[in-house]
């Protein structure tokens, strides 16, 4: 059959690959192991599959990283980030910060802990931040195995001091895991600061159009590689490569879209800080908010996010539910209530609804901002505002 001449890598649907000869099947089964971004042989699309790979290669450029693999969702990237490090006679106790995503908790307790028994710490916040002396006194105190925590926090958008964390875990040894969804590759890279692996959903900003599931974890590491390839492997967590196809194809407009949407966002916490009809902002761009000074040093000013977290202004607890209905109905004549976050539409979620029993805020919106036209969403807003 005649080669085509593309530029991209075209979507390989097989389960399973030939081989032609004794020699190459064990090439192949070798390659498998050693060297997975660029194989001499594939043999079945659980283990490794070419579209994924090419794919993985290009979030390896995006990411600098020695390697990064593709998994089915951000879920799965986590559960492989976690999983390679579990050993049944190590009972070092695993740390995490509280302010993660609620998946993230979830799976902390319904798996790590009731079905695997893992030694778990968790490692609160203060009011608006993470105390640096009080995690070195932990850390200190219970010596963990390794760390995990995320950049900028959801929904409160809590900018962690992570080369302050970071630090001071590398001088003890601690493994170092940052789930980095938030702030993505574009403000940040975590392996350049000492992590020793970092995980996004790439459902979010990496896709970007609300119609994949996807994650991603990358590393260094080539030990940490292969254990990762493995438990990928046996437990099914590979991205499908009609996935990875979509995926690739839009990473391409990554920075462009996160650009525009970090700009967007910019404006508009600066506009609801300044409405009547708002009690307070949570955006890290704002020198009101408690983690700004970090934001600044950790991501050099190239932008703080994409995403908002704001209060509406209101006497007693029910006014705010009362408004937030109004608001809800109103707004979503222009954009969608949806559980997600980093589509290219501005969509939102009401944090009540969803974090009542940790954030019991009446009134308070998660916004996260597309691509559109500034104005428009401004006006929506101011709409949607007017009580």
């Amino acid at each position: 059959m005649k080669k085509i001449n593309t530029h991209r890598t075209p979507i390989y649907r097989e389960s399973g690959f030939y081989l032609e000869s004794s020699e190459q099947t064990l090439l192949a089964f070798k390659s498998e192991s050693e060297n997975p971004h660029e194989p001499e042989k594939y043999i079945y699309s659980r283990y490794r599959n070419p579209t994924v790979v090419a794919v993985e290669q290009q979030m390896m450029k995006i990411e600098d990283s020695e390697w990064s693999l593709l998994t089915e969702s951000g879920m799965a990237a986590i559960d492989i980030a976690l999983s390679i490090f579990q050993e049944a006679d190590d009972k070092r106790p695993w740390l995490f910060f509280t302010e993660i995503y609620g998946g993230t908790n979830s799976y902390i307790d319904s798996i790590l802990i009731k079905r695997r028994g893992v030694n778990t710490i968790r490692f609160a916040s203060g009011a608006d931040n993470y105390v640096l002396e009080e995690f070195i006194e932990i850390i200190e105190l219970k010596k963990p195995k390794l760390i995990y925590f995320e950049a900028v926090s959801n929904p409160m958008l809590i900018v962690t001091d992570v080369l302050s964390f970071i630090n001071e875990a590398k001088k003890r040894n601690i493994i170092v895991i940052i789930d980095n969804t938030f702030a993505t590759p574009y403000l940040w890279k975590p392996l350049a600061d000492g992590a020793d692996l970092v995980i996004h959903s790439a459902t979010k900003y990496l896709s970007g159009h609300g119609n994949i599931s996807a994650g991603v974890i990358s590393g260094n590491d080539k030990v940490l590689m292969q254990k990762a390839i493995e438990y990928r492997k046996w437990v099914g967590h590979m991205l499908s490569p009609d996935d990875a196809y979509r995926l690739g194809t839009q990473m391409q407009t990554f920075e462009l879209r996160f650009g525009k949407q970090i700009e967007n966002a910019f404006h508009l916490a600066e506009f609801l800080e300044n409405h009547y009809n708002v009690e307070k902002v949570f955006y890290p761009g704002l020198e009101s908010h408690a983690s700004h000074n970090f934001a600044n040093k950790i991501f050099n000013k190239k932008g703080y996010g994409a995403m908002i977290t704001f209060q509406l202004a209101g006497d007693t607890d029910n006014i705010k539910r009362e408004r937030s209905k109004t608001f809800i109905e109103k707004f979503s004549r222009y954009f969608y209530l949806i559980p997600s976050l980093g589509d290219t539409e501005t969509i939102f979620m009401p944090v009540d609804a969803v974090w009542g029993d940790k954030y019991p805020y009446p009134g308070t919106i998660r916004l996260s901002i597309g691509i559109e036209n500034y104005e428009h969403i401004e006006n929506a807003i101011n709409f949607a505002l007017d009580f």
